[in-house]
């Protein structure tokens, strides 16, 4: 008898002190717990997709690899997809490397990489290459940005008209009193940048110049799904308010990726900012 009841405290204490370790849990944008197979249908009745990443996490571009994956074998050739990590003007050389006209050593020795490009970004380049999905370098030339960082709009009226041709049509519309745009005057820094009220116009015309890009290669009955940083499309602002200017009547799916502490809940400050919210431990590792 002794010897059970041991062996019943043993196992006790075992589920007692054990954890189920979850890498992501997947809500919906009121909290409530969701499911990729849910994000998966709304996503295939949508018009544009925008999945919302940290640059450094490994979920959101594994699930961003699935998802492109999966969408083509719903949508096959009206799937488009395009991504902030590729400049406009690198889309010649994009373009060629989908076409099979360079291997990869080549492609990536002259095309402009960000530095996780190959663990990250490559996977889901390759299968639209194999496939044949159009990939859209979306973003502005980061040059033509940094200028707007340090002197505002104007200087992009000096531009030629070759180098206007990778940016959003000027002049380029702006509004201040979106919060992602206001947030930004309270930071400190970006990228070595001191806080300065041309820093959000520079983030502005970057989310202008991919919904320029988006349109322009979409059309009715495709889907673009498209790869940016969180803070470019999350609740419903950056990207997504120049889009939704532009395509008002067009079904618009948001994906945004989170990090919290405990990912049993949906933290409040995080509800609502996409129609989906992929939540990640902080713990996470990362990849860059």
């Amino acid at each position: 008898m002794k010897n059970i009841i041991c062996i019943a405290l043993l196992l006790l204490s075992f589920s007692l002190f054990s954890q189920q370790k979850e890498a992501f849990k997947i809500f919906s944008g009121n909290g409530n717990i969701s499911s990729y197979d849910s994000l998966l249908n709304e996503c295939e009745n949508a018009d544009f997709v925008f999945f919302g990443e940290l640059h450094d996490n490994p979920i959101a571009h594994w699930l961003e690899f699935e998802l492109t994956r999966d969408l083509y074998s719903i949508k096959k050739n009206n799937l488009v997809v395009g991504a902030e990590m590729f400049e406009a003007d690198n889309q010649l050389i994009l373009s060629e490397y989908l076409q099979g006209k360079l291997n990869d050593k080549k492609f990536e020795e002259e095309e402009i990489q960000w530095p996780n490009y190959k663990t990250d970004y490559k996977p889901f380049v390759v299968f639209c290459k194999e496939n044949k999905i159009p990939f859209i370098a979306t973003n502005i030339p980061r040059r033509y940005a940094s200028m707007v960082s340090k002197s505002g709009f104007e200087v992009l009226d000096s531009l030629s008209a070759e180098a206007k041709s990778y940016i959003a049509p000027l002049p380029i519309t702006y509004n201040e009193n979106l919060s992602c745009y206001k947030s930004m005057l309270n930071m400190q820094g970006m990228g070595g940048m001191h806080s300065s009220t041309n820093l959000p116009k520079a983030q502005a015309v970057k989310d202008a110049t991919m919904c320029y890009f988006i349109c322009k290669n979409w059309k009715q009955g495709n889907l673009f799904l498209h790869f940016n940083g969180s803070y470019h499309s999350n609740n419903y602002e950056g990207i997504v308010w120049y889009l939704k200017n532009e395509k008002k009547n067009s079904k618009i799916i948001v994906i945004n990726t989170v990090t919290q502490s405990n990912i049993s809940k949906l933290d409040n400050e995080n509800k609502s900012t996409g129609n989906y919210i992929i939540c990640v431990p902080e713990s996470m590792t990362r990849t860059q």
